[in-house]
């Protein structure tokens, strides 16, 4: 179990992160195809760091906190964006959807927001039939649970007992139509359906997050069945980086703004005493400086070469 300040000073760091590549996109330095994670860092870091460094993890599109927090490279993740052989990839992604770091267990990505349900199933089955005792973690937003993928994964999940966690991430959209528009009754009271232990949880606090992550981690790898975790959170920004969000209200957003993760973390911190101001302060400086370094070290990357187009070909 990580410690308060470790999911803090993550959740930190993905934000310092996303905002150095705010600035390379203002730039023109890398493609502005980005959905922002401003909001989701509670639940992606919350959720991600009761892995181990061998289970495996099946990333959403939105942010990148959950991938920062199982260990992959600022400066490749930097790389991907830039397109350059820095990158996971070496060159070969094009952005959030394609990053891939197998020796931290981050697989990669479905074509589609969704597919990664039923990739997660196939990894968490191998696990069990390797008896590996790895746990597999799959991220994905209220629109991807509406999908038919989402319960093929699930049922197949549920009958095998697979070591699986679903966390499904609800700020209330798919893209712009409410949740309330397109889903009938509770994501998690889809869990007893399947055969899986299901529970809600309040995105805003991350170390509640963390806490049910943990149960549910430790339930996976005791053979004791998968689990899903519905996070309600909050969308601080668009659902993609020029999104107008023409159909939010004021109101909407406004009450959003106040259920940010990372302020909550840092002001139950702050009082309950576990890190004074200085402590705090600290922390940020510290994040702030080591994704600068990042950021430095990618620009120095190269454009792939014409080598790479037929380096994973197979004939």
């Amino acid at each position: 179990m990580s410690s308060r300040l470790e999911i803090y000073r993550v959740m930190v760091l993905a934000q310092a992160w996303e905002q150095a590549l705010l600035r390379l996109i203002d730039e023109n330095l890398a493609p502005a195809s980005y959905h922002p994670g401003r909001g989701s860092e509670g639940s992606e870091v919350g959720a991600t760091l009761a892995l181990e460094d061998t289970d495996y993890l099946l990333y959403d599109h939105r942010g990148m906190a959950h991938i920062i927090a199982k260990g992959t490279s600022l400066t490749a993740l930097f790389g991907d964006f830039l397109g350059n052989e820095l990158g996971t990839t070496n060159g070969l992604g094009a952005g959030i959807v394609h990053v891939a770091d197998p020796e931290r267990g981050v697989l990669g990505q479905s074509g589609t927001l969704g597919g990664s349900q039923l990739i997660a199933s196939g990894a968490a089955l191998s696990a069990k039939l390797r008896k590996s005792g790895q746990v597999t973690m799959c991220f994905m937003g209220d629109g991807a649970a509406n999908r038919g993928t989402f319960h093929e994964a699930a049922n197949a999940a549920g009958a095998w007992k697979l070591p699986l966690v679903f966390v499904v991430q609800n700020n209330g959209w798919a893209v712009s139509t409410p949740t309330e528009h397109s889903t009938g009754g509770s994501f998690v009271d889809r869990a007893k359906g399947y055969g899986w232990h299901g529970v809600q949880v309040d995105g805003q606090n991350p170390f509640d997050v963390h806490d049910v992550a943990v149960e549910a981690v430790e339930r996976a790898r005791s053979n004791n069945g998968p689990t899903l975790i519905e996070v309600k959170t909050v969308r601080l920004t668009g659902h993609y980086l020029a999104d107008p969000q023409q159909y939010r209200s004021a109101e909407t957003k406004a009450d959003a703004s106040t259920k940010d993760p990372i302020v909550f973390a840092r002001k139950l911190l702050h009082e309950s005493g576990e890190a004074t101001e200085d402590e705090l302060e600290k922390i940020e400086a510290e994040a702030r400086t080591q994704v600068d370094n990042a950021r430095d070290e990618a620009l120095k990357g190269n454009q792939p070469g014409q080598d790479l187009l037929t380096r994973y070909t197979y004939v």
